[in-house]
C-alpha cells in the first residue's frame, strides 16, 4: 500500500509538472506570436511604395521581412539606427499612430521583444507599456529633446541601452557625452561672448548632471534660473510659449 501511495503521488506531481510547464510554453508561444493577427499589407499593399529609392524588393507581409536583413541591435551602446528610427517615426507620425503590439510580442511582465527573435528587449509590466506607448508619442512629435533626438535617428537605446525605459530612468552624463562630445567641447562651445562667466557648462556648482536642465520627454529647463532671475538662456527642447515666458 505503501508503495503503491508513492506511486501515485509521484505520478500526480508528474502530471500537475507536465501541465504547468505546458502552460508556460502555450504563454510563450502566445506572446510570441501575439502580433501575428496583424500584417503590414492591411496598410501596405506593395511594400515598393514605402521603400527609399533603390531599396532591394521585399518578400513578406508582416515585421518579420524587415527583421532578415535589419536584426534588433543589441549592443546598447549609444549609437544611430536609421531603421528603427525611421520605423517607429512613419507609424507614430501617422494618424492611426499604430499600437506597439502591431509589430512587437508582449507577455506582461515577461516578454517584450519581436517575432522569430530569440530575445527579448526587456520585461515590461502593464504599467511600463503604458508609459513607453506616452513616451513614443512624444518621441515621434513632441518639441522636446526626445523628439529632437528622433530627428537624428536615436532610439530609445541611444540613450537608454538595452533596458526599456521607466518612470525613473535616469542618464548618466557618460551617455550623453558621448554623442555630444567631451565637457572641454561642450564649455568652449557655449562660451557667451558678452558674459564668458556665464557658462552653463562650466558651472560654480561643479560638475552636475545633463539631465538637471535637460530633459527628454517633458519640457527642459535652465536650472541656473533657479538664482539668476536675470539670465538670458535659452536651450533646446522648451516651448516656444515657455521660451518668451523667461525673456
Amino acid at each position: 500500500m505503501a508503495v503503491h501511495k508513492i506511486f501515485r503521488n509521484t505520478l500526480v506531481a508528474l502530471v500537475g509538472l507536465v501541465c504547468v510547464i505546458y502552460g508556460l510554453a502555450s504563454e510563450e508561444v502566445k506572446a510570441r506570436t501575439v502580433s501575428t493577427k496583424y500584417s503590414c499589407i492591411n496598410c501596405h499593399r506593395d511594400f515598393t511604395a514605402v521603400l527609399q529609392k533603390g531599396h532591394p524588393p521585399v518578400k513578406g507581409k508582416d515585421i518579420t521581412a524587415c527583421l532578415v536583413c535589419h536584426p534588433p541591435k543589441s549592443t546598447g551602446k549609444p549609437e544611430l539606427n536609421a531603421f528603427s528610427a525611421r520605423l517607429h517615426r512613419a507609424h507614430q507620425c501617422s494618424k492611426q499612430k499604430l499600437d506597439c503590439l502591431v509589430c512587437h510580442t508582449w507577455q506582461p511582465a515577461r516578454i517584450f521583444g519581436l517575432p522569430m527573435q530569440k530575445w527579448t528587449i526587456g520585461k515590461s509590466s502593464r504599467k511600463d507599456m503604458d508609459l513607453l506607448k506616452q513616451i513614443f508619442n512624444s518621441w515621434s512629435s513632441s518639441v522636446f529633446l526626445d523628439a529632437l533626438h528622433a530627428k537624428k535617428n536615436v532610439t530609445c537605446k541611444g540613450c537608454h541601452g538595452n533596458t526599456i525605459p521607466i518612470s525613473e530612468a535616469t542618464i548618466e552624463n557618460d551617455r550623453c557625452l558621448s554623442c555630444h562630445g567631451g565637457l572641454e567641447q561642450l564649455t568652449a562651445k557655449t562660451s557667451p561672448l558678452e558674459f564668458p562667466d556665464r557658462n552653463p557648462h562650466k558651472s560654480h556648482l561643479g560638475e552636475i548632471n545633463c539631465t538637471v536642465c535637460h530633459h527628454a520627454h517633458r519640457e527642459s529647463e535652465v536650472y541656473c534660473l533657479g538664482c539668476h532671475k536675470t539670465f538670458q538662456m535659452k536651450i533646446p527642447g522648451v516651448s516656444i510659449k515657455s521660451s518668451k515666458s523667461t525673456e
